[in-house]
């Protein structure tokens, strides 16, 4: 049986307010705090646990992408090595460099975030009332040394590179570092490109620059940055990323995995189905090269805009082609086929990212 430790705290009216396992409810570390979705690295709709050697922009676990200048220079998976995850969590996600890769001046490889504006309009960055923001994160690696992070927004002009120590190799150790909310540039909060969290593993010097400071530039790492795609094999493992605002870095933000994994599906959707067949419409219609519709709904609260859908169908026609269109939530397939058709899919996604 839980003990839950109580004590008093007065609040506005005079009451009292309970403190829960001597830890104070506020408004800064209530539910909602952390503004980066899937921080654990619990979901991964794309690649189900599998390693992946990501293109340019690919993502690899949900809501994290590969940024790369030059390909297959670092592998990508959940639970990479199979070690054990810092206390209270069960998931991270890990990169190996694939060969010791020379960084050129303009290259940048690494892992990010873009966080969209809605969820992060009350920070007001841009204004004269931009808020202060902490990050924190667990991270492991073969390497020791300063390694490199970014805060930069997606028009590439305002950005803040910060750096971090690691000092004992294959140790999971615990990273803050709180940055002043940029009061220039442009940072939208409308469903579109807000800040983006990038930590490089491997940046050049065009776009390294000095820690701890806002820039009117596109910086994605900070100067004398440890390089892990230089090191063949070097790995470089991160869990429990938070972003919130405020000056002090509070406890994980642990959501439930199907809050987790909604929060996800508003930015990619996947079915999938291994080995065998979903039926999601049967129709019937007659004469060849006539058209029928089978529809499904986009999953709620999708971030719908310049929606990218895929979808393996089949049916118990034959030689039949099938195009999509989008109208709202409803994604559409159109089949010419004569007879009585049924569509399948054994794998479909919608990827609505931003």
């Amino acid at each position: 049986m839980s003990t839950i430790e109580v004590g008093a705290i007065t609040d506005e009216s005079g009451g009292t307010t309970a403190t829960i396992n001597t830890y104070t409810p506020t408004a800064s570390n209530m539910a909602g705090r952390n503004r980066i979705i899937n921080g654990n690295m619990a979901i991964d709709q794309r690649n189900i646990g599998a390693s992946v050697t990501p293109g340019e922009g690919i993502y690899t676990v949900d809501r994290w992408e590969a940024k790369q200048t030059t390909a297959s220079k670092f592998s990508v998976q959940q639970n990479a090595g199979s070690v054990t995850p810092p206390v209270g969590f069960t998931n991270y996600v890990g990169c190996t460099s694939l060969s010791a890769f020379s960084i050129g001046a303009t290259d940048q490889f690494g892992l990010r975030q873009i966080i969209e504006g809605l969820n992060v309009a009350d920070l007001g960055w841009g204004t004269a009332d931009a808020q202060t923001i902490t990050v924190s994160f667990w991270v492991r690696s073969s390497l020791t040394g300063t390694f490199g992070c970014a805060i930069y927004n997606y028009a590439g002009n305002r950005s803040y590179p910060f750096s971090y120590a690691i000092s004992s190799s294959n140790t999971w150790e615990k990273k803050t570092v709180t940055i002043a909310g940029d009061t220039s540039g442009t940072w939208p909060n409308t469903s579109t490109h807000g800040p983006v969290l990038f930590f490089s593993l491997g940046t050049g010097t065009t776009y390294s620059g000095t820690a701890g400071a806002w820039s009117g530039s596109f910086l994605a790492s900070a100067t004398g940055a440890t390089s892990v795609v230089g090191t063949s094999g070097a790995t470089l493992y991160i869990t429990g990323v938070q972003l919130e605002e405020g000056s002090v870095a509070t406890p994980f933000e642990h959501r439930s995995y199907g809050t987790e994994l909604q929060l996800c599906s508003r930015y990619f959707w996947r079915q999938y189905n291994a080995g065998q067949n979903v039926l999601y419409d049967r129709v019937y219609w007659s004469g060849a090269g006539n058209n029928a519709l089978f529809n499904f709904p986009a999953p709620a609260g999708m971030r719908i805009v310049n929606a990218t859908v895929t979808c393996s169908p089949t049916t118990n026609g034959t030689s039949v082609s099938f195009t999509h269109q989008q109208y709202g939530n409803i994604v559409v397939y159109r089949a010419t086929a004569a007879g009585d058709n049924y569509l399948y899919a054994g794998d479909i996604s919608i990827s609505a990212e931003l």
